[in-house]
């Protein structure tokens, strides 16, 4: 099952022999074996690697389902012995990526040393299909698309921020007018991402237009661009550094007459029972969201 997984993820047998420390002919014999005993391919070879087939799929469902559930086997057999063991991984917006999930991981390994954490950057339908593929235990997700398959354990409140240096003129204030902001250069995100949604939906309300200067999907690069032009950027709080903290940018809320906040949802796949170390970190999660955020 580990095997065909690590095909599955990586598209080729070659890699996934590399991966897993072992000879592409040994891998594909196992494969073939699985075939032969299924009576049905598992994957469709191409001229550049393989797909899943139909049947494949199927199987790779069962195969993560098994694998997730001796995961949480071994960590409830290790919490038996006092040691927590086992691993973390955790579907996100690049919100999250910079500040807030490296805090949580940190005070979480500080406790638990010997759990380990996967990062995967997954952005609103993205996230949900991690945890319906169980590449992922948690999803943390900006304005998703659809929550079909997610169990919503939380939901933060998000206003929109811009971002600015220090010595823009907008610096300075606790709020802004989208107005104000926008008779300046603006940099913003591509469509997909949840911020630009809702400032294309606020500006669709007015007779104002967004007209950015410089487009991207990468927030960071967004940021130190916003700086280093001296021109506007947006993000949501939990994206930002805490005020002590932001010594190189400068941000403001923008007025929610203007743009509504956003929500980021926090949760799991309906129906799953996550390993000890996943549930626990959830927990913790949880208790610092409600802390620092407006939360339902």
């Amino acid at each position: 099952m580990t095997y065909i997984d690590a095909v599955a993820k990586a598209g080729s047998i070659r890699k996934a022999a590399e991966t897993l420390a072992i000879t592409s002919t040994a891998l594909n014999r196992r494969i073939l074996a699985m075939e032969d005993e299924l009576g049905v391919p598992i994957f469709e070879r191409l001229a550049r690697g393989v797909r899943l087939t139909t049947a494949g799929e199927i199987l790779i469902h069962h195969a993560r389902a098994q694998l997730s559930d001796m995961e949480r086997v071994k960590s409830q057999i290790a919490d038996l012995a006092g040691e927590r063991r086992g691993h973390v991984s955790i579907a996100c917006s690049q919100a999250l990526l910079p500040y807030f999930l490296p805090e949580q991981i940190s005070v979480y390994r500080g406790e638990h040393p010997a759990v380990t954490f996967g990062v995967l950057l997954r952005d609103r339908a993205a996230a949900e299909q991690a945890l319906v593929d169980m590449s992922a235990d948690l999803a943390l997700v900006f304005e998703p698309v659809r929550l079909m398959e997610f169990q919503i354990l939380l939901t933060i409140r998000q206003p929109v921020h811009v971002v600015m240096a220090p010595d823009h003129p907008l610096a300075g204030r606790d709020t802004v007018r989208l107005r104000d902001c926008l008779r300046y250069p603006v940099a913003l995100p591509t469509e997909r991402y949840g911020v630009r949604h809702l400032l294309e939906a606020a500006v669709r309300r007015t007779s104002l237009t967004l007209d950015p200067a410089v487009v991207s999907d990468s927030f960071e690069f967004l940021r130190y661009h916003a700086v280093a032009e001296n021109i506007l950027a947006f993000q949501i709080p939990i994206g930002l550094p805490r005020p002590d903290d932001a010594d190189d940018i400068a941000s403001a809320e923008i007025d929610s007459r203007d743009v509504p906040p956003g929500l980021l949802y926090f949760g799991q796949l309906h129906g799953r029972t996550l390993p000890v170390a996943s549930a626990r970190f959830a927990h913790q999660m949880l208790e610092t969201f409600e802390a620092r955020f407006d939360c339902d």
